[in-house]
């Protein structure tokens, strides 16, 4: 997961998670807020069809089941200690 994270093109020419995060939200990838983070995975497998900065009603609708998945798993209690 970390390798596909780092290598995806997530926009034309950002590639990586790291610039993904500078691109989309201007800040560094620890700096992710759930909602940012969560709106970067959802965007996937198709980021360059879709947008975290300006995300549609079905963007935004799988951000948040991730963000309820993230909760019931324990995921959002990792997020704060990036």
């Amino acid at each position: 997961m970390e390798v596909y994270l780092n290598v995806a093109e997530w926009d034309r020419g950002v590639f990586g998670l790291e610039a993904a995060a500078q691109h989309y939200f201007g800040v560094s990838s620890n700096s992710l807020t759930e909602r940012q983070a969560s709106l970067l995975a959802a965007i996937l497998p198709s980021p360059l069809t879709r947008s975290a900065a300006r995300p549609d009603a079905q963007v935004e609708r799988r951000s948040q089941w991730i963000r309820q998945q993230m909760r019931n798993l324990g995921g959002a209690d990792y997020l704060q200690h990036l």
